[in-house]
């Protein structure tokens, strides 16, 4: 099987970044939103980022419009409202599709490995979280309604 180290995405800056780069890092890999309900998670997952880090925690985040058209910036918009709102320093990648023909490859390969609620794969809103172990495999997926402090836990146990 496959892991998230076989694959790349463009960052929001424009530049190809490997997923190996994050080898041996645990990883949360969330879909996200600017004008979304859900967008305060951002605050939450800037403090995992933060807290975490030194450990060897990685929150990647990857805006999508495909919900609500909840993200219909460019990179740079994208890029100042994480930024002046809640003072995002973790990684952001450039605006992607999530679900469908045009979907990301690397979000294929997630909703394959951790399906959703009663077994479905395409990913159902905004701020869906993949948690990924050291080894690059997909460890548990949450809906947007989990908040990122409720995953302390489980981050603290695969540090």
């Amino acid at each position: 099987m496959a892991s998230i180290y076989d694959f790349s995405a463009r960052t929001i800056d424009g530049n190809e970044k490997y997923l190996s780069d994050y080898r041996d890092k645990v990883l949360l890999i969330v879909n996200t939103a600017s004008q979304c309900g859900f967008t305060y998670q951002y605050e939450g997952l800037e403090k995992l980022h933060r807290a975490y880090g030194p450990r060897g925690f990685e929150v990647l985040g990857f805006p999508c419009n495909q919900f609500g058209k909840q993200e219909p910036g460019d990179a740079e918009e994208i890029k100042n409202f994480c930024s002046l709102t809640y003072d995002v320093t973790f990684p952001m990648f450039a605006k992607i599709d999530v679900n469908g023909s045009n979907a990301h490859p690397l979000y294929k390969f997630l909703e394959r490995a951790k399906r959703g609620f009663l077994g479905t794969t395409s990913i159902k809103w905004n701020f869906t979280k993949f948690l990924v172990g050291r080894d690059g495999k997909v460890l548990a997926r949450y809906a947007p309604t989990v908040k990122p402090e409720q995953l302390e836990g489980v981050i603290e146990k695969k540090l």
